[in-house]
């Protein structure tokens, strides 16, 4: 009669199937050295160009102006293109005399105000529930 295996004690189990684990796990790739990316085009760079014409044409900013400058600085911050763009953008700033900071603070203060992009200063409101209060049932 065959002798039967002995029990493997659980700590025996445990380092057995750590060991399989060990030499089953994938190699790691070597990291690439890092290439810098080309210059990309900005699918709104037309649209921006416009805009940004127009913030070089201003000579005393209003507040759509304040605010375009910001929500274009913010867009292209870090978008590896578009350099003209951000060259103007900078210039803009310059000619205002402002800089990130007075800029950010400033159009902080318009938001707050109410400001809202194509709602000039004084216009009614107008909408689906403008004058719903005024309304006989």
């Amino acid at each position: 009669m065959e002798d039967a295996p002995e029990p493997r004690s659980i700590h025996a189990i445990h380092s057995a199937n750590k060991r399989q684990l060990t030499y089953a796990a994938p190699r790691r790739a070597r990291a690439m050295p890092e290439i810098p990316a080309p210059d990309q085009s900005h699918p709104l760079h037309a649209i921006d160009r416009q805009v940004i014409d127009q913030l070089l044409a201003a000579a005393t900013p209003e507040d759509g102006h304040l605010v375009d400058a910001a929500r274009l600085l913010h867009r292209y911050e870090g978008f590896p293109g578009a350099v003209d763009l951000k060259d103007d953008l900078e210039r803009v700033l310059r000619l205002w005399g402002l800089d990130r900071t007075a800029l950010r603070d400033r159009t902080r203060a318009i938001w707050a105000a109410g400001y809202r992009p194509g709602l000039a200063a004084g216009a009614e409101a107008v909408g689906s529930g403008f004058d719903t209060a005024d309304a006989e049932s």
